[in-house]
């Protein structure tokens, strides 16, 4: 399982998602959420729970 971006278009940058994220596997580049360390994933499910619009997903 891993973070999967599903609807790039909604996300507004607001790094809700980066900051929750204990593994520091996302990051905000210009003004969209990005995967920068995908490996280093835990499926934890803390970036999906705090995204206001339902960008991330974990994938199973």
């Amino acid at each position: 399982m891993t973070v999967k971006i599903i609807a790039i278009d909604a996300c507004t940058g607001c790094e809700s998602c980066v900051d929750a994220c204990p593994c520091e596997v996302l990051e905000v580049k210009d003004e969209k959420v990005v995967i920068v360390q995908v490996d280093e994933c835990v499926d934890c499910g803390a970036c999906v729970e705090e995204c206001p619009n339902d960008v991330l997903e974990v994938e199973e």
